[in-house]
């Protein structure tokens, strides 16, 4: 998997590896899991200016969301983008709870990210195959891309690429 390949060719290789439908159900809660876990570990440093603040967080967020406008299907870039954002926002919510927020943030950020990818993996007992990130790494960018596109498909969304990714990967099972 190339870094810089469209979304179409993107999703096609991930669902290489997600063609079980218990796989795929698993990945719809672990993957956000996952995200907003990282997101949580990284909400310190703030910087702050007035009532807005700067986190690296926030920077992550920045920084994939560039990629996800990037691929060439514009409505799964800001879908993606945009439950991103609200997974961040989510994650910056939980870990001010706390009253030494920053040790909260990684305590629970850590503990979210375990079961996140121990869901991931029962999911992965289930298809029978490694996970797409075994291979290439980029796999670790897609699997946002690929949850919220799936939900996207299920509305009935996107059907030129669930066609490529059936065509090529097979239908779901």
């Amino acid at each position: 998997m190339s870094f810089f390949r469209s979304a179409s060719a993107l999703m096609v290789q991930y669902a290489h590896y997600h063609r079980d439908r218990r796989n795929i159900a698993t990945h719809l809660l672990g993957v956000p899991l996952i995200f907003m876990a990282i997101g949580m570990m990284l909400t310190q440093p703030q910087w702050a200016w007035g009532e807005w603040a700067l986190t690296p967080a926030w920077c992550l967020w920045g920084l994939t969301s560039l990629w996800y406008l990037t691929r060439g299907t514009l409505l799964l870039g800001v879908a993606t983008t945009l439950i991103n954002a609200l997974l961040i926002a989510w994650a910056h919510g939980l870990a001010a709870l706390g009253a030494d927020a920053g040790v909260l943030a990684w305590q629970a950020g850590l503990g979210l990210f375990v079961i996140g990818w121990i869901i991931q993996f029962v999911g992965h007992y289930f298809e029978g195959k490694k996970p797409a990130f075994s291979d290439d790494i980029v796999g670790l960018l897609v699997g946002p891309m690929f949850v919220v596109g799936e939900v996207l498909m299920a509305f009935g969304l996107l059907a030129s690429m669930r066609m490529d990714i059936e065509r090529e990967a097979g239908p779901s099972h």
